[in-house]
């Protein structure tokens, strides 16, 4: 088999969460900015088709690509880096491996053979690795394999690993194996062990290791790495170490400078030239080095785990950046809000942003948000269901609708502000089904958002199946909340503004999903100005007053 696309295979061993997904992401920065043509994808290996049915507290957030996967976050942090829209293809599960295997065989193209993992699954698998390899779009394909080497959910994945790497020849296809080296405190030292039986594992099952990236919490002096090399038979130079960093925009550069795109090119046979990252490390300074700070509360009810909403933290990253400001995003669980205690839990904030979510656990305290922020100017942002909020509050406590609601959380309501949209209505399966992907969005003439966007039309990615209730628009929009952002072909409310208030805006899509280090999302970006703004003004008064 010859081919002119090159393929980098990551896998992890030791444990979870050392950061695959970085590590992937930060080398395809480095390989892009070499003018290489690069993408990443992840091949996840749970049963579920795709995350879209997911808790947030199982998975993370559910990310969702232009052309409408419901897709793993990792697919967040290589767009953020790359700032390339990723696709369906880029996100490969076991459920859905099965799921064609299983079609293909009932519709009979098996011809009578009984339906096995080697070969069946394995050569689904190699197929879908390959499907943007072979797309002409790409000089160099990273695969990220989820979970760990010796796991059986990984097995599949390991195995059809070993035989692309013999299908596409040598020079072809690299293994890069993540590894932890952990620091024993009571020793005083850096074991290598856990390491070597991690590489011994990988083995075990026909794959050697082209690189080892080693993450660990002290540098690893040349003796170690001289040993690590030796024991797990790679070269030397291809003994990576991959510190503890202050934020992950670090880790391209500690990569670069531990060569690790260097050796990854020379065992690809493909030239290596000096990155251009600068507009990178313009960044990273901005990040690293704000004039000042403001504190954006993030009204949610999956708080706990941060992962929940990545996007929208980073979000804040770039737009931070992008002022010269640092962000510091105060997670409040709207479970524990409520009219009493609103003005305690949120005064003291110079901006707040209520969070996207489903069903009406802590409903009523994202309500009682809005409607603080609202009657005290302080500047919101409502997202998906946050814009949802938005309009019923309006409409109960400007509008007397005391009963406004969405058919979501009360199916009898009188006055559905919110309701299920038309075609949504007589689907029953959850997965895959909701609006998804980019839609057009025309932007209202003199609005906030033109001015932001500066657009007469966007696109931005959904995730939703209830919609503002257009037999209430007229109503709504009388009363001060103007629909300033609608979708062309149906009339979709897409974003909602009141004039009258220094700075609120709801939005029905998800805008954290575009936003990258390269592009930081205009929205974020006007919402921090706006914030900022905000906290001089709060400042300025209270020194006047003083």
């Amino acid at each position: 088999m010859t081919t002119t696309t090159k393929y980098i295979f990551v896998t992890g061993g030791v444990t979870s969460s050392l950061g695959k997904g970085i590590i992937a992401a930060s080398l395809a920065k480095l390989l892009q900015a070499q003018g290489y043509r690069v993408t990443i994808q992840k091949l996840d290996p749970y049963i579920n088709v795709d995350p879209g049915t997911l808790n947030p507290y199982e998975h993370g957030e559910c990310y969702v690509t232009e052309d409408g996967a419901e897709t793993d976050l990792d697919l967040g942090h290589y767009e953020r880096f790359l700032n390339r829209p990723t696709s369906q293809a880029n996100n490969v599960t076991t459920g859905r491996i099965y799921q064609s295997v299983i079609e293909k065989e009932r519709r009979g193209e098996f011809l009578g053979k009984t339906v096995q993992v080697v070969p069946h699954i394995t050569d689904e698998i190699k197929e879908r690795v390959q499907i943007l390899g072979n797309s002409g779009k790409y000089d160099i394909v990273i695969t990220e394999i989820g979970g760990t080497v010796g796991d059986i959910e990984s097995l599949p994945y390991i195995e059809a690993v070993r035989q692309l790497r013999w299908d596409l020849g040598e020079n072809n296809g690299i293994v890069i194996h993540l590894t932890l080296v952990p620091y024993l405190s009571a020793a005083g030292e850096l074991k290598t062990k856990p390491t070597q039986h991690s590489v011994k594992t990988l083995m075990e099952s026909g794959i050697q290791a082209d690189i080892l990236v080693c993450r660990t919490e002290h540098d690893l002096p040349k003796e170690l790495r001289r040993k690590l090399a030796l024991f797990c038979n790679v070269k030397e130079n291809a003994v990576i170490q991959s510190i503890d960093a202050s934020t992950i925009y670090d880790v391209p550069n500690l990569m670069l400078e531990e060569g690790l795109d260097k050796v990854v090119l020379d065992k690809l046979n493909l030239k290596s030239t000096k990155p251009d990252i600068e507009q990178w490390n313009l960044f990273v300074h901005r990040h690293k080095n704000p004039k000042t700070e403001i504190t954006i509360g993030l009204i949610g009810k999956y708080v706990e785990l941060q992962d929940s909403y990545k996007s929208i933290l980073e979000a804040f990253i770039h737009a931070g950046a992008e002022n010269e400001v640092k962000v510091n995003v105060e997670s409040v669980h709207s479970e524990y809000i409520n009219k009493d205690n609103a003005k305690l839990k949120l005064a003291h904030l110079d901006g707040v942003l209520v969070a996207p979510g489903f069903g009406e656990r802590g409903i009523d305290g994202k309500i009682d948000a809005v409607q603080y922020v609202r009657e005290n100017k302080v500047p919101f942002l409502g997202i998906c269901l946050g814009m949802q909020m938005a309009v019923i509050e309006f409409s109960r406590n400007v509008l007397g609708i005391a009963d406004a609601d969405s058919t979501e959380m009360n199916l009898n309501t009188k006055n559905p502000v919110i309701g299920l949209m038309e075609d949504q209505k007589n689907i029953t399966d959850k997965g895959g089904t909701m609006r998804l992907g980019a839609w057009a969005c025309d932007l209202k003439l003199g609005s906030k958002v033109r001015d932001i966007y500066k657009a007469e039309s966007i696109t931005e990615r959904h995730r939703h199946r209830y919609e503002f209730n257009s037999d209430y628009k007229k109503r709504i929009e009388d009363a001060g909340m103007i629909a300033t952002g609608l979708n062309p072909d149906t009339g979709l409310v897409e974003i909602i503004e009141i004039p009258e208030h220094p700075w609120f805006v709801g939005v029905q899509y998800h805008p954290e999903y575009k936003s990258t280090v390269a592009n930081p999302h205009p929205l974020f970006v006007a919402f921090v100005k706006a914030s900022l703004n905000y906290k001089r003004k709060k400042n300025n008064a209270t020194m006047a007053q003083k």
